[in-house]
């Protein structure tokens, strides 16, 4: 794609589903308290400037806080108009308030609420209600089966996830589908093989998969993507600067996958960066622009704290990387021969 001639934020059709979304979308993971306790003015303010630079999709999760990044959205969305955005959350978890938190979330704010593990059917019904509640509004347009993957489970359960979820969280998400609720039902998870397996299982309309296609990562284009190409599956992006080593640079303390760097990540995001300082462009903005580039993929969601996030993140698009940069990541086999790059 030619940013350059592009406006702001270009929209792309959401697979089979007829939804145009913006090519940006806001992921509301870090106003939930991700890595910080928020000021809940600049949290509401972060999903403001997000609808303000031409986002429309919003996506959220019961996990996001336990519920804070839910009411944050729903408190920002609630004075524009509902029919100039979609809603994007997720179920497999509902939120008990009576239970402890516990720490295993990885939030270090957020609400006071115990989250329930749950892809029954029933379960199921119970996240959307809850979902709804917290967002204030009478519908939400795409929901996704959450965190189906051994990151969250473990090896050993993941098989017995899988089935829970085919049996109870799909069954009432097709049920909403069917009865004109929702809009679309997906998946969101990190594991490329997990997207694939519910894309043979079930009939699904989005998949949002996290962290698995970026410049360091391209494994997700040589079968996941052809076969949601295949299937009409419309396809959103996430942890695109994975876990934010691709936004920081190869710096002290960078993250990858949520954990600190190993010296071979380091090593190659160094080789990344020297090519791109050689074009006078910035990691993060090539960063973007690469994974937008595949045809494949309808809108990426990133996450921000703050409006200046926001805008500085809708900006990256106006700063378009030459064609050489591309292809001195391909010469120098940073990036696959046939990578899908801008044009």
């Amino acid at each position: 794609m030619d940013f350059a001639n592009e406006k702001p934020l270009p929209s792309r059709t959401l697979g089979r589903t007829g939804l145009q979304v913006s090519c940006l979308g806001f992921g509301a993971a870090p106003i939930g308290d991700l890595y910080q306790v928020l000021d809940e003015g600049r949290a509401i303010g972060a999903v403001t400037a997000a609808y303000d630079v031409g986002m429309n999709i919003f996506d959220a999760a019961p996990l996001y806080g336990h519920g804070l990044a839910e009411h944050r959205c729903g408190t920002a969305l609630r004075s524009v108009p509902r029919d100039s955005f979609l809603l994007s959350t997720k179920v497999g978890r509902w939120l008990d308030p009576f239970a402890a938190r516990g720490n295993g979330s990885g939030y270090v704010g957020g609400l006071p609420h115990g989250a329930i593990i749950d892809y029954s059917y029933d379960g199921t019904m119970r996240s959307v209600e809850q979902s709804m509640l917290r967002l204030g509004v009478g519908r939400i347009d795409i929901l996704l089966i959450h965190d189906v993957d051994a990151w969250t489970h473990g090896e050993a359960a993941v098989e017995t996830r899988f089935a829970e979820a085919m049996e109870g969280s799909y069954r009432a998400l097709a049920r909403l589908r069917d009865d004109g609720v929702i809009k679309a039902i997906g998946v969101g998870v990190n594991d490329v093989g997990m997207c694939e397996r519910f894309a043979s299982a079930g009939d699904f309309d989005v998949m949002l998969l996290a962290g698995r296609y970026s410049l360091l990562e391209q494994g997700a284009a040589e079968s996941f993507f052809p076969l949601a190409q295949r299937k009409g599956i419309g396809l959103l992006l996430g942890g695109v600067f994975n876990s934010g080593i691709l936004a920081t640079g190869a710096r002290d303390g960078a993250r990858y996958n949520y954990a600190a760097a190993s010296e071979a990540v380091l090593a190659r995001v160094r080789r990344i960066e020297a090519i791109c300082g050689a074009h006078e462009v910035s990691l993060p903005d090539v960063a973007l622009q690469f994974v937008l580039a595949h045809p494949a993929v309808s809108s990426v969601v990133l996450g921000a704290v703050s409006a200046d996030e926001v805008r500085q993140n809708a900006a990256r698009l106006s700063r378009r990387a030459p064609r050489g940069l591309w292809d001195d990541l391909k010469s120098e086999r940073l990036l696959p021969h046939d990578a899908a790059v801008p044009s």
